[in-house]
Parts: C-alpha cells; sequence; structure tokens
C-alpha cells in the first residue's frame, strides 16, 4: 500500500518575527514625508509665482509627471 508523505499535523510552525519600535520606522516615516513634499512640490508648484528656480528646466523634466497626476500646466 502507498503511504503519504504529507504530514498530519496541521500547518508547518512559522518563525516568530520581532516587532519593529517606532523609534525605528519615525526617522525614515519622517524621510519619506519630506521626500514626497519636496517631489510634490517640484511636480505641482515649481512654476510661476512660487517658482524657486528661474527658466523652465524644471517644468520640462517634470512636465508627464504634471499630466499624470491631475496637476494642470498649459
Amino acid at each position: 500500500m502507498a503511504h503519504s508523505a504529507a504530514s498530519t499535523t496541521g500547518s508547518p510552525a512559522l518563525p516568530e518575527v520581532a516587532p519593529i519600535s517606532l523609534k525605528a520606522i519615525a526617522p525614515w516615516a519622517v524621510f519619506f514625508g519630506v521626500l514626497m513634499l519636496v517631489l510634490l512640490y517640484f511636480v505641482g508648484a515649481e512654476q510661476g509665482a512660487t517658482s524657486l528656480l528661474s527658466g523652465e528646466s524644471v517644468h520640462e523634466w517634470v512636465h508627464d509627471g504634471r499630466h499624470l497626476l491631475g496637476f494642470p500646466c498649459h
């Protein structure tokens, strides 16, 4: 008679994972938050009266991203 190789004890034991503390996550959360604000500024507002850089170079680099995110630029 054939024997089955399947385990009869149920699911295999998963390794225990240590929780990540808020102190470990906070610097990364701040970093990504600032990064997103900077990116959003350059894509959404770097043009006209709020422009930090002169010329149209930044506008041309982020032009397609502006349209993708729904910011008007024409």
